[in-house]
Order: C-alpha cells, then sequence, then structure tokens
C-alpha cells in the first residue's frame, strides 16, 4: 500500500475538482480525502494499490474541464488506515 498527500496549485477550486477527486478515488479503491485549503490549492492525501495511487496522480495532473493545474506537488506518508474516501467541507 501506499499513502501520499498532493497539493494541487492552479485555478482548482470552484470547478468541482473535490467532486472530481472522489469520483476518480472511487473508480480506483483508494481511500483518503480531498479538502480545499484557504491559500487557493486543493489538498488530497490518497491510500492504496501503488498503480491505483499512479493512476490517481495522472488524473490529478489533468483536472476536470474547467481546471487550470499550474503544478503538483506530491509528499509521501505513512500508511493512515483510511476506510473510505470523503470530502471534507468546512
Amino acid at each position: 500500500m501506499k499513502t501520499i498527500r498532493i497539493f494541487i496549485y492552479g485555478i482548482v477550486q470552484g470547478v468541482f475538482f473535490r467532486a472530481f477527486a472522489k469520483e476518480q478515488a472511487d473508480n480506483l479503491g483508494l481511500t483518503g480525502y480531498v479538502k480545499n485549503l484557504d491559500d487557493g490549492r486543493v489538498e488530497i492525501v490518497v491510500e492504496g494499490y501503488e498503480n491505483d495511487v499512479n493512476r490517481m496522480i495522472d488524473a490529478c495532473k489533468k483536472g476536470p474541464l474547467g481546471s487550470r493545474i499550474r503544478d503538483i506537488e506530491i509528499e509521501k506518508m505513512s500508511h493512515q488506515g483510511f476506510d473510505s474516501f470523503r470530502i471534507v467541507r468546512f
């Protein structure tokens, strides 16, 4: 199992990025969460098999229609033990 945190920069809020991430994660069988950050970025933490996590990274590089990805940052994390993937709302 692989666990990573992804920070996505660009036009990523107000374009249904969180719903896009949830759909991708559910389709890939990943667990974790997605949330908007106060500074305009989106944070995604995903956990799953390496190939599926890598597919999630590829999906995040493209984003949903209307988004404009400027950059992504990836950090390795220790196993978190999530049981589902959820959208975190404030």
